[in-house]
């Protein structure tokens, strides 16, 4: 099964070209790796209304699977992520950001200052990762084993009952 991937790099800094985007690029090469394409790639400001609109096309186009935030989780006042994922999830799926923390706290206390979600927008799964490259492919890794089945349960696929 092919899954459809959009990667959305969060941050003021990338956005301005003041930071190369590394977390991005890692999340791609680690699909690319995994043979699942990357159809949408695109780095946007720390900016709430900007980020829900983004969200809203991509999910809502039918082109993509999974869209991938990386950036903006965190405690900092510009870190909105998951306001903007949460402002247009149609269903709340706690599970993914459980794990995703459960197994980050194994390598960094940090990782309990995490606020990210996930969630589901009509057929589109959207979890919110990291900004730093390493925090955002070991998040993915994580959660990257269900994410098949995931989205046969998103596609209605009648098969999606046979790996139960």
């Amino acid at each position: 099964m092919t899954i459809r991937f959009g990667i959305l790099t969060l941050s003021d800094r990338s956005s301005r070209g003041e930071r190369e985007d590394a977390s991005g690029p890692a999340l791609a090469s680690f699909l690319q790796t995994e043979n699942c394409p990357v159809l949408k790639q695109l780095i946007l400001p720390d900016d709430e209304s900007t980020i829900r609109k983004t969200l809203i096309d991509w999910a809502d186009s039918g082109e993509l699977d999974v869209i991938l935030t990386t950036g903006g989780t965190g405690f900092a006042p510009r870190d909105v992520a998951p306001e903007a994922t949460k402002a247009i999830i149609h269903r709340e799926t706690p599970g993914l950001a459980e794990v995703m923390r459960f197994e980050s706290l194994k390598k960094t206390k940090h990782a309990m200052l995490s606020r990210a979600v996930a969630g589901i927008r009509g057929k589109t799964l959207i979890v919110n990762l990291p900004g730093s490259p390493k925090g955002a492919v070991e998040n993915l890794q994580t959660i990257f084993p269900v994410l098949p089945h995931a989205v046969q349960l998103l596609r209605e696929d009648p098969n999606s009952e046979a790996s139960h």
